[in-house]
């Protein structure tokens, strides 16, 4: 007999609604291993505020070591009012940091998916953005976040924006892979038309564009990209950027959806895996089985495609999820007149029973 496949997890529930919306999650992926014959194991740290609590660290070297050890990292939520007095490199935050640093964690994946049922939850027109299907592909390690030198005195502040060869290269090859998967077109987003920086980001760009020749390139200035994706979204496939400009065209796409509560992300590097939601520890609904459990769910989907490369298992997932929304379910944050309200336990039972029809019209 075939031994099952088995793959190692690393949770990392963290805090405020981060305990539930894992718990709600991990339900799920215990279901699609159920389904797939898969084994998976999960080894529990904490991270961010309890850790600090715990440890007097936002992150332990034994919690770190773990991740390292495991197939996979999902992370809940970090951060709360607790601990935002503490001095910047102590506080929950950093956590993240340097879990991306440890794990040389270089990519950033962020779907900016609008769902059917939710075309309504933009402050956007439904004709605008429905259909929306995004890709943000943000480097993470390099640019103006880790450039030296940095610093201020009483009369200056300083910074520096630097981006070695192999950083774009990389980036770029991850961009123009998962435009192949999907409609095949990237935008790179820079602004070469002021930064040497970016012309360097441009050119680099169009070299790697050469061993794709099968996907469409393009180039948009920041400034214009983040008035196109407020204008016009479904001209969009993957658009791969800069850390700065990631952040905040990542933060605009997801606002095009209308819920942060429903997107999920991965954060990639050579040999280690992230995946977490993209909202935050909500702590004012934390412990009350209130908060959105989806866009962790849309995380496990992620890692199934990414890292376990279970694309089918993950799709209908996706598709799960979709159909319970469109069967108007919805928890506090997205509800609206006429919906059915859940909680946080009963949405993720919706999405297990909607998965296991799912896979059955499949099958």
């Amino acid at each position: 007999m075939n031994s099952m496949q088995s793959y190692k997890i690393a949770v990392l529930p963290g805090d405020g609604i981060g305990p539930e919306v894992m718990e709600a999650a991990l339900k799920v992926l215990d279901t699609v291993g159920e389904m797939e014959s898969v084994k998976f194991e999960y080894e529990y740290a904490q991270v961010g505020g309890c850790a600090i609590d715990e440890t007097g660290k936002p992150l332990s070297e034994e919690t770190l070591e773990m991740c390292q050890r495991s197939d996979a990292v999902l992370l809940g939520a970090v951060g709360g009012p607790k601990w935002e007095s503490l001095p910047q490199d102590q506080k929950p935050e950093q956590a993240l940091l340097q879990l991306r640093g440890g794990l040389g964690l270089f990519s950033n994946l962020r779907p900016a998916v609008v769902f059917p049922a939710l075309a309504d939850a933009s402050s956007l027109r439904k004709e605008v953005v429905a259909g929306v299907d995004i890709m943000v592909v943000r480097e993470l390690t390099g640019g103006i976040y880790f450039g030296t030198p940095k610093g201020a005195d009483a009369n200056k502040g300083w910074n520096t924006m630097v981006y070695e060869r192999y950083e774009v290269e990389r980036i770029a090859r991850v961009a123009f892979d998962l435009a192949r998967k999907r409609s095949g077109r990237v935008t790179s987003v820079d602004k070469a038309n002021v930064l040497d920086v970016s012309q360097f980001w441009r050119d680099i760009v169009i070299e790697v564009h050469q061993e794709f020749p099968d996907v469409k390139l393009d180039h948009m200035y920041v400034d214009n990209a983040a008035m196109q994706l407020v204008r016009t979204p479904k001209q969009f496939d993957v658009i791969v950027t800069s850390n700065m400009f990631g952040d905040i065209l990542s933060d605009i796409a997801s606002m095009v959806t209308g819920s942060l509560g429903m997107l999920p992300s991965a954060s990639l590097g050579e040999k280690y895996a992230l995946y977490e939601p993209v909202h935050g520890s909500a702590p004012d609904i934390a412990g009350q089985n209130l908060a959105n459990p989806l866009a962790m769910i849309m995380s496990v989907a992620m890692m199934l495609s990414y890292t376990f490369d279970m694309g089918k298992a993950g799709a209908a997932l996706q598709t799960a999820v979709s159909e319970v929304l469109e069967a108007g379910y919805r928890t506090g944050e997205i509800y609206q007149d006429g919906d059915k309200l859940v909680t946080t336990t009963e949405m993720s039972d919706l999405v297990i029973k909607q998965l296991k029809q799912v896979s059955e019209r499949v099958a």
